[in-house]
């Protein structure tokens, strides 16, 4: 590192810690997640057509927003519908980019790429969002370019409900969608791989999905219901095999409809009377996938309020931590419906959310839905998650079955006046450094600090401890991050 980004970095470091406030303690480790949907401009870009510095412009200023509430994870959507918003080999530059699908951004750029950097600058994650099956959003008004797989192998295709669904019944479907995350993962520093819950479409009533023909020729003696819910699993085993193969650093997630089954469907439901759910509607076993190890985190879309007669969040919340299996759960938020109805024109409703799923120790985070709800700040909601429940960093949490090894810890080095230079020697490559503070007369260990600030570094960093204020008898520490979020032993500061 050069002394002039040393400098800037001391600057910044300085401008960005904050007064340690008397409130409550949050979580060292969380997930803070957003996602940021591209299928018809719903959060980026706004619009179609926009210039390539108007883009890039629109994510920074999207990302500044989410930094200043406190948020550590982008999952932003690369492949709405058979298409891309990156430079793919496989499938065409999507119509959300440029208003026609195939045409690229002008001058060229790969916004993935783009998005990754800016995004892994603030010490954020990024997690590329993937629509596995759905194909044309809309047949009659969808923008398909000739090299579209639905005009080269039309066969691949079904029609249902005004869309073309990429058909989960045949294999060369299913290769084809592990060749997308394959490339993905090869090309791209991703911290994820994300998927939602569009797997089989969500039922019309008195329409049969049009599959009937490849499960006559596939379904080897299964029911219909079965022999759909295998062809879920297999997809889901293909990736993880993949990503495990090609950089098994990349965490594999799915955010599901909130309700798995109805407790009038199995015993092991919850107590819901959803109308449709993941494994009799969707044909998407979430269960089978977190008990054998498939993905590394569930993300379920509870997007109902607190007392909801059908679909309780308190209940589903309870819910799925029972059934996490060991791995990471985190809980969908409903930003989106603030004002909807009288619960979500309480401004009490989402902060209540969150705190209930703090009570969980199964719980390790939230994600939002979506990213362009936060620019209204309804109910006050971006000045709760700023002033008191993300009022502090955190990491995200990491994952041991990926990598469980911590980093050395920093060496320090006084510097004139109040500053200290950080320096990192380890083998092992980190994303930066995390500034702790103790209150007195506790026990030095991690468990007790409270994270307050993330430092972006590889190498090193320098930090003035006066602008450290509000901390009176407290002791200050420093940590190293690794890439996976294993903090290294603590190095006392102060």
């Amino acid at each position: 590192m050069n002394k002039c980004k040393l400098f800037l970095l001391t600057v910044v470091v300085c401008c960005a810690v904050a007064e340690l406030r008397a409130q409550v303690a949050s979580p060292n480790y969380e997930f803070r997640g957003v996602w940021i949907a591209t299928v018809e401009n719903i959060d980026w870009p706004s619009k179609k057509n926009l210039s390539v510095a108007e883009q890039k412009a629109e994510y920074i200023r999207l990302l500044d927003m989410h930094q200043k509430n406190g948020m550590n994870v982008m999952i932003v959507q690369v492949r709405p519908a058979g298409d891309a918003l990156y430079n793919s080999p496989y499938e065409p530059w999507s119509e959300y980019l440029t208003g026609k699908q195939g045409l690229p951004p002008s001058p060229l750029y790969d916004p993935l790429e783009f998005m990754i950097t800016e995004t892994h600058k603030r010490g954020m994650e990024f997690h590329a969002w993937l629509n596995p099956y759905r194909a044309v959003f809309n047949i009659l008004r969808s923008s398909v370019a000739p090299n579209h797989l639905t005009k080269t192998h039309p066969g691949w295709f079904l029609n249902y409900g005004g869309k073309k669904y990429f058909n989960p019944g045949l294999p060369e479907v299913r290769q084809h969608t592990v060749k997308i995350v394959k490339d993905l993962a090869t090309r791209y520093d991703l911290d994820g791989i994300h998927m939602d819950d569009y797997f089989y479409p969500y039922r019309i009533t008195g329409k049969e999905f049009p599959d009937q023909k490849d499960y006559q020729r596939y379904g080897k003696g299964m029911n219909k219901d079965d022999w759909r819910r295998s062809n879920c699993d297999s997809v889901i085993l293909q990736i993880h095999n993949a990503i495990r193969a090609i950089n098994p650093h990349i965490k594999f997630g799915i955010s599901p409809f909130g309700v798995w089954r109805n407790k009038s469907q199995d015993a092991m439901g919850s107590d819901t009377r959803a109308g449709q759910t993941n494994y009799d509607d969707l044909y998407a076993d979430i269960l089978l996938w977190l008990q054998k190890g498939w993905i590394d985190y569930v993300v379920p879309q509870l997007y109902w309020e607190r007392g909801h007669k059908l679909a309780d969040y308190d209940i589903l919340l309870k819910w799925w931590n029972e059934h996490v299996y060991g791995r990471q759960l985190y809980i969908g938020l409903a930003i989106y419906r603030a004002g909807s109805n009288a619960a979500w024109r309480s401004p009490d409703e989402l902060p209540n959310q969150i705190q209930e799923a703090r009570n969980y120790p199964t719980t390790q985070g939230s994600v939002y839905f979506s990213s362009e709800s936060f620019t209204r700040n309804p109910n006050g909601w971006n000045d709760s998650l700023q002033n008191h429940y993300y009022h502090y960093p955190a990491l995200v949490p990491p994952m041991p079955w990926i990598d469980n090894s911590a980093p050395a810890q920093p060496l320090v080095e006084k510097q004139e006046n109040s500053q200290v230079k950080l320096v990192y020697k380890g083998d092992e490559k980190i994303k930066g450094f995390g500034i702790l503070v103790l209150p007195p007369n506790s026990e030095p260990k991690f468990i007790n600090t409270q994270l307050i600030l993330v430092i972006v570094a590889d190498k090193m960093a320098v930090i003035d401890l006066s602008k450290i204020t509000g901390t009176a008898g407290a002791r200050i520490f420093a940590v190293s991050v690794d890439l996976n979020n294993n903090v290294s032993p603590m190095t006392e500061l102060k």
